[in-house]
């Protein structure tokens, strides 16, 4: 029930006496004329309300939150305390240097350390999320091209096993998109790498580990073609978790990467932000980074790049996510953020073999921090979907992995249960997960209506894509009338 409807007329949050200050007014025209469409409660209802509306939210916090290609990991408490210093949060963009020497000094031990985990050489922490990294990274590759009068270079090589933002962010920075498919394998094909590229190639967006969650075993053949065509090597961290510590974009060839503070360094989502996508690229296109770059010589100040793409976001990106991000490095140590790699990968692969016999993999393992699974047979045979299958799990209190995607697997549910999760809460979900299987042979209808008992119970979700309303409607049109009750 929304707030609005348990208010009643005349009911108050509280009871204030009659202000005895005299009032001036506005000047006539300048007031409302009809009331506020707020609901009348007390503090007592609104209370209750929220309360119980926060206790139907789901979040890592709640339970195992395996959505594949997003690391939905624990968010450490730890951060939150470090970000909630008053030297941290209660600064303003505007003041001066000296001021502000300290957080000067997080951003710069912020781009050393996350340079020496990606292998670049410089880093900017202006971009506001994953796909604004996209954005900025090609932004640099473009700006690069340019400088050098070579303007023929107008197409972007994407694999279809790419996230989904790569090609949207290749188009809106002019590119035109060239997509090529995958091997058998389910890593990149390099016959068809090899026929795409050419003189107007500008460079090859990848995602490694792939969302198939496999890591290209020609990842260093990939980056040679791309160069010895004149292009650059673009690569999208969002699955950084899998090989943070063990393996660097940069000696894979990479010229420029995005890194997800709000995936892979235990930052929060935050519910569509804010989140911080940092961008860092090797030295021959350090020139064209985003303004406000820290340089350190006695004492910490910030820096324009002589050929400046300009700003991309105000200011110096989302600080106090930066903040975070460097309190879980601290946590973690040398030799911790290789650790939690490792667990990543291992915690993906037993899941992977304790389903494998029920569920067809989309492709065999090893995997890296993920897996996908297709359920096109289960639904040839017993009409049960991938989205009956994930509508079961809400039914067990259990947040479904991510829903068909990536595209080129049917009845696609792709799984990524990270590191921070333990083999109780694993097999607990392996668990569930084979009792639906088991649901789906015997009584496929009863998968069809689930979930049945969530506040919420099966939607309509394409009339809610094609007529969807987002604007409460009011059943009391008395809040419409003025005050002459007109």
């Amino acid at each position: 029930m929304l707030i609005f409807e348990k208010g009643q007329e005349g009911r108050k949050m509280s009871i204030l006496a009659e202000c005895d200050v005299p009032v001036s007014l506005p000047e006539e025209g300048s007031l409302r004329k009809k009331r506020l469409n707020l609901p009348q409660v007390s503090e007592n209802d609104i209370s209750r309300h929220y309360t119980e509306t926060a206790k139907k939210a789901y979040g890592v916090n709640d339970g195992f939150y395996p959505l594949g290609s997003c690391t939905m990991k624990y968010n450490p408490k730890i951060n939150e305390d470090i970000a909630g210093l008053p030297g941290f949060k209660q600064i303003h963009p505007l003041q001066p240097e000296h001021t502000v020497q300290g957080c000067m000094e997080v951003l710069k031990t912020a781009e050393k350390y996350l340079c020496e985990i990606t292998g670049m050489n410089r880093m900017t922490f202006q971009p506001a999320a994953g796909a604004h990294g996209e954005f900025t990274g090609l932004l640099l590759i473009k700006a690069y091209h340019e400088s050098r009068g070579d303007k023929k270079r107008t197409k972007i090589i994407v694999p279809d096993s790419a996230h989904g933002t790569n090609p949207a962010s290749a188009t809106m920075v002019g590119y035109s998109v060239i997509s090529i498919p995958s091997a058998e394998d389910g890593v990149v094909d390099l016959e068809e790498l090899k026929k795409a590229v050419g003189e107007d190639t500008a460079g090859l967006m990848l995602t490694n580990p792939n969302t198939l969650g496999l890591f290209d075993k020609n990842i260093l053949e990939i980056t040679k073609i791309v160069h010895e065509a004149g292009g650059l090597n673009y690569y999208d961290g969002a699955n950084l978790n899998a090989v943070m510590g063990m393996i660097r974009p940069g000696d894979m060839g990479f010229d420029v990467v995005h890194l997800n503070l709000h995936k892979t360094f235990s930052t929060p989502h935050g519910g569509g932000g804010p989140g911080s996508g940092p961008v860092g690229c090797k030295d021959l296109l350090a020139e064209f980074l985003p303004g406000s770059m820290v340089e350190e010589d006695k004492g910490y100040t910030f820096h324009h790049p002589a050929s400046t793409i300009g700003q991309v976001k105000s200011f110096y990106g989302n600080f106090l996510i930066v903040v975070r991000a460097m309190t879980y490095l601290f946590m973690l140590g040398k030799e911790g953020v290789p650790e939690a790699s490792k667990h990543a990968v291992l915690n993906a692969n037993y899941m992977m073999a304790q389903l494998k016999d029920v569920y067809d993999m989309a492709y065999q393992g090893p995997c890296m921090h993920e897996f996908v699974m297709s359920l096109a047979r289960l639904k040839k045979e017993t009409g049960v979907s991938a989205m009956d299958i994930a509508k079961g799990l809400l039914d067990h209190g259990i947040h479904p992995p991510t829903m068909y995607f990536p595209l080129i697997v049917p009845e696609a549910l792709m799984a990524e249960p990270t590191e921070t999760e333990s083999k109780e809460t694993l097999d607990e979900v392996i668990s569930v997960l084979r009792s639906l299987h088991e649901t789906a042979m015997s009584h496929p209808e009863n998968l069809h209506q689930a979930p049945i008992h969530t506040p919420v119970t099966r939607l309509d979700e394409v009339k809610a894509a094609r007529n969807p309303k987002l604007k409460y409607d009011f059943s009391d049109k008395e809040t419409d009338k003025d005050d002459t009750g007109n």
